[in-house]
């Protein structure tokens, strides 16, 4: 049995942000990583992705971008490297290959079991992150069994596909992205979308993340919104990486040739049935990007900023052809379907009462009921920008400063 003051478990960013404040507090602690350091983003992610936010924005406790294309968007292996450069500025004590069998209280401490050894720590960060698994519907087992289902963890080219039309489903970030690249290889794709967050890539002049971050919308409480719990379940930004501002909201892939429907109800064999609710869920986001760019808008001008911002551009309008409420696999020469459907998250080595009836660990700002088991990654944990590379080390370093505190207390009372 090994023994340290903390075990945090996952060494994406959100596990290497928690060991950088935790060394700089001079906790001793040990990082536990099933796989490599950011396997998540080595080996489930597609060839093509690359952040949402610009290089600049990928900030972390300690460290900064710098590379000669700070206003670009890192891809896979740039943010690989990036991540690993970041674990040996500071010699993070990774043990990679590392799987969590359990994490249990025993005797005042929680124990760690491991296929490496077990460990015995006062407190235990989980940092397993916003993405674990695919989420897809019961309804996909009643698909024809000729029709391909690929995940987004399974997920890496066009060229990869069998022949044939893909019916993308789901129209959040990933869903937009694969649809405008799928497209873009010559196979007709057919959208199916649901709830979205319609985003401009540029406004006024400049990236979208750069006036929202000026703007400190992304700073904004868990505790200042009035549903946390709603916000949480946000889809994610309409968006793709790119600095020439390449759009792909809902607009202009209907204008490169993506036929969109409303939201995936029903699959019998190669029937396929849509809700006729497009026109409802595209007023709702445009309604929601609205008040977005009022919001920079009010900021731009309550700080003296028109001089550095152009005047706000025309968007595409949202208004949509009727969309078809069903289709036949074989009639619309559909081969594959892509489930871009979102993640759920699974704790079965987590032996402690601190899940809900969805099995999503109960927290407040990352502390859990439990005492000494706290939570970091997560969207919406203390701010809006909490899941991004750019959010996590703040929530990181509140956090930090909360276990060393309490880790004195306990050393008090023992």
């Amino acid at each position: 049995m090994q023994r340290t003051d903390a075990v945090v478990i996952g060494a994406g960013q959100a596990g290497l942000a928690m060991s950088h404040c935790l060394t700089r507090l001079g906790i001793d602690h040990v990082v536990l990583e099933r796989g490599r350091i950011a396997e998540r983003w080595r080996s489930a992610t597609w060839d093509s992705l690359r952040l949402l936010t610009p290089n600049w924005m990928s900030r972390l406790p300690g460290w900064i971008y710098a590379g000669r294309d700070p206003d670009g968007f890192m891809g896979r292996d740039d943010l690989v490297g990036h991540l690993g450069a970041y674990a040996g500025s500071f010699a993070a004590p990774v043990e990679c290959g590392t799987a969590v069998h359990s994490v249990r209280l025993a005797g005042g401490a929680y124990r760690v079991d491991t296929s490496r050894g077990d460990w015995q720590a006062r407190a235990v960060i989980i940092a397993t992150g916003e993405c674990q698994h695919p989420q897809i519907p019961a309804m996909a087992r009643r698909l024809a069994p000729d029709v391909l289902q690929v995940t987004l963890p399974d997920y890496r080219c066009p060229d990869a596909l069998p022949p044939g039309g893909v019916l993308v489903v789901g129209a959040s970030a990933s869903g937009a992205q694969l649809a405008d690249e799928i497209q873009a290889s010559g196979r007709p794709v057919t959208l199916a979308v649901g709830r979205h967050t319609r985003m401009p890539r540029r406004y006024r002049g400049h990236d979208i993340m750069t006036w929202m971050d000026l703007a400190g919308i992304f700073d904004d409480r868990a505790g200042a919104v009035a549903d946390i719990e709603r916000a949480r379940c946000q889809p994610s930004l309409q968006l793709v990486g790119s600095a020439e501002g390449r759009a792909v909201d809902l607009p202009a892939l209907r204008g490169r040739g993506v036929r969109l429907t409303g939201r995936l109800a029903a699959i019998e064999g190669r029937s396929i049935r849509f809700a006729g609710d497009l026109a409802a869920t595209t007023a709702h986001a445009e309604q929601k990007l609205s008040r977005l760019l009022a919001r920079i808008d009010a900021f731009i001008a309550g700080n003296d900023l028109a001089g550095r911002a152009q005047a706000p551009e025309p968007l595409s309008p949202a208004l949509l052809d009727e969309p078809p409420l069903q289709i036949d696999t074989d009639g619309s020469g559909i081969r594959t379907v892509v489930w871009a459907t979102g993640y759920r998250r699974e704790y079965p080595w987590l032996e402690a009462p601190v899940l809900d009836e969805r099995g999503e660990i109960v927290h407040d700002g990352g502390v859990t009921p439990s005492p000494g088991l706290y939570v970091l990654g997560l969207r919406f944990l203390r701010r809006r920008k909490s899941n991004f590379i750019d959010g996590v080390g703040r929530d990181a370093e509140e956090l930090a400063v909360h276990i060393a505190a309490q880790l004195r207390l306990r050393r008090l009372a023992a």
